[in-house]
């Protein structure tokens, strides 16, 4: 992870498996076919859909800062 650009906001898959029950720590699992999240997912791990979620389909592009806000409030995070 040294590599990567911002390696502070990466965890490992140990820090993962240590933090699903913290209450200060929510995962999100973000697929276009969320069947995936209904079959299996993370501990505690909230499910986002990338095409209807974090996608805004008029101007084709990521969520306003408010959208997300308002995504993320709704989520628990």
């Amino acid at each position: 992870m040294a590599d990567y650009r911002h390696p502070e906001v990466l965890v490992s898959t140990d820090w993962v498996a240590a933090h699903t029950d913290d209450p200060k720590v929510r995962l999100v699992e973000v697929d276009v076919d969320t069947s995936a999240y209904e079959k299996g997912h993370i501990k505690n791990a909230v499910g986002w859909n990338w095409t209807t979620q974090l996608n805004d389909n008029v101007r084709r592009d990521i969520p306003s800062q408010r959208q997300f806000e308002e995504l993320a409030s709704a989520s628990g995070t």
